[in-house]
This record gives structure tokens, C-alpha cells and sequence, in this order.
């Protein structure tokens, strides 16, 4: 039996963007929410860097101390630096969303999304937490993408 124009290692191109299920549209809120899983899950700091506004806040509330607790782009970037050197295996997932709100035409959106978190560090220890994310996204117009000015961790621990 002869097989005619078959080559395994020379595969025909096929249409459509072969990253598509990978790679989020930037400008859409949920390509945002595509690519922020994304850099979660390949523990990609370059990728999760470029989500992030300059102004980028994170708060949380210390049900200890009963305050709310804040840092800024850099401490993020190395909080998360850190997270992703000690996992050996991130799961991300988004749920439904709670709430939107457009707070300016076409450049700021309030987005609340609830998800499921699962953390695999080095040493096999593994935390599950779910919860809730009050993001707000800017960006300078409708063609560009979107960025994290804003996180407010909603989860209850």
C-alpha cells in the first residue's frame, strides 16, 4: 500500500489562527481575562507584566488587623515573581461574571469574576482557594488593549 502526499514532519497549514485558544484578543475584556489565565498558568511574568497598568494597585482586606492593605506595580510584579518560581503547576479558572460596569466609554471597565485557583509548589504542597476579583481594566481607546489598573481581592480566606 502506497500513501501518497503524506509527510508527518511537513504538515499542510491549516486555516485560522493556530494560537486562538491560547492567545486572547487584548482589546476585548475577555481576551484580557484569557491572557491573564494564560500568564498564570505558564507562570509567564513577561506576559503578566504587560497586563498591568504602571498605576497598578492591588488591595486586599487583613481580616486580622480588620484594614485594608495595599501595594503597587513593582511589589505585584515581585509577589508574583516569586508565586511563579515556586509552582510547579498553576490551574486558573474564571467563572461567571458577577458584575460589569462601564465606567468610561470604551477606556475603564469595573469587571467582578468569580474563580477557582490551584497552586502546586515545588515540594508537592498544594492550595485551593476560590473567590472573587474586582478588576478595573483602562486602556487609552477602543483599538487598544486592555490593562489592570486595579485589583481588589474579594475572596473571603
Amino acid at each position: 500500500m502506497w500513501v501518497s502526499a503524506c509527510n508527518p514532519f511537513s504538515p499542510a497549514l491549516e486555516e485560522g489562527n493556530p494560537f486562538g485558544d491560547l492567545l486572547g484578543d487584548p482589546t476585548t475584556v475577555e481576551g484580557f481575562f484569557t491572557n491573564f489565565r494564560n500568564a498564570y498558568e505558564l507562570r509567564d511574568l513577561s506576559l503578566y507584566e504587560t497586563l498591568l497598568d504602571s498605576s497598578f494597585v492591588f488591595v486586599w482586606h487583613d481580616f486580622e488587623a480588620q484594614v485594608d492593605r495595599e501595594w503597587g506595580f513593582a511589589q505585584d510584579l515581585e509577589t508574583t515573581r516569586r508565586l511563579f518560581q515556586n509552582a510547579s503547576l498553576i490551574r486558573l479558572q474564571w467563572n461567571h461574571i458577577i458584575a460589569q460596569d462601564n465606567l468610561t466609554a470604551f477606556t475603564q471597565v469595573r469587571v467582578v469574576r468569580s474563580f477557582n485557583l490551584t497552586v502546586t509548589l515545588e515540594l508537592g504542597d498544594v492550595f485551593r482557594t476560590d473567590g472573587s476579583v474586582n478588576f478595573t481594566l483602562n486602556r487609552a481607546d477602543s483599538t487598544a488593549a486592555w490593562r489592570l489598573g486595579r485589583w481588589r481581592d474579594e475572596s473571603e480566606l
